[in-house]
Parts: structure tokens; C-alpha cells; sequence
């Protein structure tokens, strides 16, 4: 398929005015399922699990089987609702949202549609310089997911081409909670950032509540973008496209840009948008065309008989607005006061989505710059290589006993590099590995002066011109101890014994 023609994102700017929506999906952490006791676990043990063994009759749609609403996901809900402002219903309803395809295997999907448990709120997002943009939530509402199609005989993976499908239900019925906005006006060219925005506040909101992992790479997190643009001066909206299940947060600002700019050239040239999903290439940073966008009454949605109303307790909704965490901007601007970060410092740790575990390092003991250095800098670089997930490598824990070890003097940076790549490889504590790799700083004078006189005696000038003054002459012979030993010699320690040695 031929690349799409783009225009320049300022001149898109400049004839159309970009009009934005989000539908972000929010995979719960709760044990069990939406709607029945099959088990749902945490994202490593659900991606090791085999195919179709975490399932259980309702989440087949297997006859005589009847769903249960599962209480930890309402009040996750609720709290999620509570958290983005919105108004908790006296009264919801599930509903059928009834549309065929392999991986529902009732043919409709449990959901809510005219009466979700959350209506009516809005949350603050912040941009990278600090900019605050309210955004409006239309609802929050609880629904079951569906289950996983894999194409099998195509060469992209995709189900053009494929010989046939396989279907794994492991999926199915997971509790979800689908955040919807009112339509953002306003956004101009910010409108990227602001998705990108958007999706973080969303984040870092389920990760402060612990209802999610939150996880996009995993699809813990789901964004489908909507984007649509309308001439300069009209009031009349332009038709959306729904880019579906972004996966990255810079896949997200990158999306919305690319739609902008394909829409805008669409209408420049006179022709018209189709009102379809799309999907996102990351490799190509493009979208494709999905599916014409089915409207609501396409769905057919009728209330689900075998569930009555969700009526929570008025108790209920204040013992979790009581337990409701920080909110996101307000503790990050906290934490980056108490840290003495600079912005850059912070935006680091932020955009690595490293703010819970340098905060845990740093409650663990660690010093906030040496926390910030060891996940930005070293763990960061390892997870890269490794195209891995750096807070998944090491504890928190595990690296503020590291960093002990350093202020203790046991390690130096160096060879804490090396303990820490044993930690990641499964060798144990920062103690364990250093015990059993041997690599304690060595601080023992007498074999720090026998490594010295070896240098020195490799080098007789430096003496003499160190006892002239010339106490820089010293760090030849430092370098050559610690090349000797390894860099296990305790280099302020070699220090000292050399310019002992020359004050004798």
C-alpha cells in the first residue's frame, strides 16, 4: 500500500482547527474475572499461561452459564470514577453490546452504555513545561474484554493473508474500564502532547488507585484516539477516525500528529474522510484503514437480563473518596520540591515511567540523585539492550542496598555496575553477588602496599616527583594499583599510603 500523502503540520494547522477525543481502556488487577471465578492474573503469569486455560463456562457463553458481577471491580471502578471527578450513579446498568466476531463467544460483549457507573468529570493533565490543561470526562464505565485472535500463514501477522485464525479466550471476560471524553477543543498544535498527556494522567491515576498494572506494552492500557478537523471559522465538525490500541505513549503524540496531517490533506486536495478505525504502524508511523466506525445503534444494546442494577451504598462511595491517593500533578510537583530536581531531572524519571520506583529506592534508603542515577542511567541502559522493562529487571529494595554498598565503600562505581548486572542475571542480593563473585573493594593495607611498591618499581620517577610536590604524579600510580588489582583497591586508601610514602 502506498504511503499516504502528508501536509506540513503547521499548514495543517493553519486551515484546520484539530478536534480531539479519547476512549482509554483500563485492564483491572483484580484475582478473578469480570463476570465469572475464572482466574485473572498478574501480566507475567497470564502471558505464560497456555492458550484457553484461564477461562470458565461464562466466559465461553456456554449455555446455562449465568454471570456474577465481581465486587473488587466495582469498587475499582468507583474509585477510578471518584478520581477522575465524576459523579457516581445511584443506579447503573450492564448492558448487551451485541456485534459477532470469533472472539466473543456469546456474540455480544457485557457492557454499560446509557447508564455507567461515572458521568461527568474531568482531570488535569500536564505538558512537558508545565502547562496545565483541564480534560472533560463524559463517563467511566465497566465492561468485560474480549479474547485474542492470532493469524496464523500471512507474512505481517495480520488477518490479510493469514491461512486461519486461532482463537485464545484467556482474555475474555477480564474486567475493563473504558474512560471516554467529551469532545477537547483548543488543543492547536499542542494537540500531539496533549494525547500523550492525557494518556500519562490516565497512568499515573490507576497505578496511584493500585487497581492496574497499567502496563500499554502489555495492553494493560488501551488508547484509541479519535481525531477530526474543521475549517477556520466553521462551527460544524469534521469527520473522526478512531486510530485503535496505541501501545506507547510516544505512539500516542505520534498518531495524532499523522492523522492531523493525512486529514488535512485529504480536505486541502477537496476530497472527504471516511469515518472508520484505523490501525497504527509503529514501525512505519502510519495508519492503515480498520472497519467503518459503527455507530451506537449499530450494537444493538439492550439491558443485560441476567444482571440486576449496580446501586452502590452511599457509604460505600465516601469510604473510597476518603482512601482516594494524591492526585498525579499535585504529588509530582511535591516529590520534585523534596528531591531538588531540576525539571529536566524530573522529566527524565517521569518519561522513563520510572516516578514510582525511584520514589520506592528512595524510600528504601537511597539518596533522591543516587536513586534517579541508577534507574535512569545504568538499569535504563540494560533494559534497552535487553528490550526489557527496566522496573521489572530489579527491586527498588535491591538498589538502594546497592548504592549502600557504594557509601559504605565496599563498592566502587565500577564494580557496582558489575554487581547490579548480577542482580538483573539472577545471582541474588547486592551482598550475595558480591560475596560470591569476590568483589568487595580490598582495603587491606598490606596488600595494598605490595601492589603500590610493584608500581612504583615500574615507574621509579613518580616518587621523586611527588615528594617535589607534584602530588598529581600520584594518580599514575593510583591507576596502575587499580589495573592491578582489578579496580577492587580502595583508591582514596592507595592514595594515602602513596603520599605516606612520600613523606618519609
Amino acid at each position: 500500500m502506498a504511503a499516504a500523502k502528508l501536509i506540513d503540520f503547521d499548514k495543517a494547522l493553519e486551515l484546520f482547527e484539530p478536534v480531539l477525543g479519547f476512549e482509554v481502556h483500563v485492564e483491572l488487577n483484580t484475582n478473578t474475572k469480570m463476570f465469572s471465578d475464572a482466574p485473572n492474573p498478574a501480566n507475567e503469569a497470564y502471558h505464560a499461561a497456555e492458550p484457553n486455560t484461564l477461562i470458565a463456562p461464562v466466559d465461553l457463553g456456554l449455555p446455562g452459564s449465568l454471570p456474577v458481577v465481581n465486587e473488587t471491580a466495582i469498587r475499582s471502578s468507583i474509585s477510578l470514577g471518584l478520581a477522575l471527578g465524576c459523579s457516581i450513579a445511584e443506579s447503573s446498568r450492564f448492558a448487551r453490546k451485541n456485534y459477532f466476531y470469533p472472539d466473543l463467544g456469546k456474540n455480544y460483549q457485557i457492557s454499560q452504555y446509557d447508564e455507567p457507573i461515572a458521568f461527568d468529570g474531568s482531570v488535569e493533565v500536564e505538558l512537558e513545561d508545565g502547562t496545565l490543561i483541564t480534560i472533560p470526562i463524559e463517563r467511566a464505565h465497566m465492561e468485560e474484554d474480549a479474547g485474542k485472535l492470532t493469524h496464523m500463514g500471512g507474512a505481517t501477522g495480520r488477518i490479510q493473508g493469514a491461512e486461519y485464525s486461532l482463537v485464545d479466550y484467556n482474555r475474555a471476560g477480564v474486567p475493563l474500564v473504558e474512560i471516554v471524553t467529551n469532545i477537547i477543543y483548543g488543543a492547536e498544535h499542542r494537540a500531539p502532547e496533549v494525547a500523550k498527556a492525557y494518556v500519562q494522567a490516565i497512568r499515573d491515576i490507576v497505578r496511584g488507585l493500585g487497581i492496574s498494572e497499567a502496563r500499554l506494552e502489555r495492553g494493560n492500557l488501551r488508547c484509541d484516539a479519535n481525531v477530526s478537523l474543521r475549517p477556520r471559522g466553521t462551527d460544524k465538525l469534521g469527520t473522526r477516525t478512531e486510530t485503535k490500541n496505541v501501545n506507547s505513549m510516544r505512539s500516542v503524540e505520534r498518531a495524532v500528529r499523522y492523522e492531523i496531517q493525512r486529514q488535512a490533506q485529504i480536505l486541502a486536495d477537496g476530497g472527504t474522510i471516511t469515518q472508520e478505525t484505523r490501525h497504527w504502524h509503529e514501525d512505519t508511523g502510519t495508519t492503515s484503514p480498520g472497519r467503518p466506525k459503527s455507530d451506537a445503534d449499530d450494537y444493538r444494546y439492550f439491558p443485560e437480563p441476567d444482571l440486576l442494577p449496580v446501586e452502590p451504598a452511599a457509604e460505600l462511595i465516601e469510604e473510597l473518596r476518603a482512601a482516594l491517593p494524591e492526585q498525579p500533578v499535585a504529588r509530582r510537583r511535591r516529590l520534585m520540591a523534596e528531591w531538588g530536581f531540576t525539571d529536566l531531572e524530573f522529566q527524565d524519571v517521569r518519561n522513563g515511567g520510572l516516578l514510582e520506583v525511584v520514589e520506592a529506592t528512595i524510600t528504601a534508603g537511597a539518596t533522591p540523585a543516587t536513586a534517579r542515577k541508577w534507574w535512569t542511567g545504568e538499569i535504563t541502559r540494560i533494559a534497552n539492550a535487553q528490550d526489557a522493562d527496566a522496573t521489572a529487571m530489579i527491586s527498588p529494595e535491591n538498589v538502594a542496598a546497592l548504592q549502600k554498598l557504594v557509601d559504605a565503600g565496599t563498592l566502587t562505581d565500577k564494580l557496582a555496575r558489575q554487581v547490579l548486572e548480577g542482580v538483573i542475571a539472577g545471582e541474588g542480593t547486592p551482598q550475595e553477588v558480591v560475596d560470591a563473585r569476590g568483589l568487595a573493594v580490598v582495603s587491606d593495607d598490606g596488600a595494598l602496599i605490595a601492589a603500590i611498591d610493584e608500581a612504583l618499581a615500574a615507574q621509579p620517577d613518580v616518587m621523586a616527583k611527588i615528594k617535589d610536590g607534584k602530588v598529581q604524579a600520584a594518580g599514575a600510580v593510583i591507576g596502575a594499583v587499580m589495573k592491578a588489582m582489578k579496580g577492587q583497591a580502595d583508591a582514596a586508601r592507595v592514595r594515602e599510603l602513596i603520599l605516606e610514602r612520600a613523606a618519609q
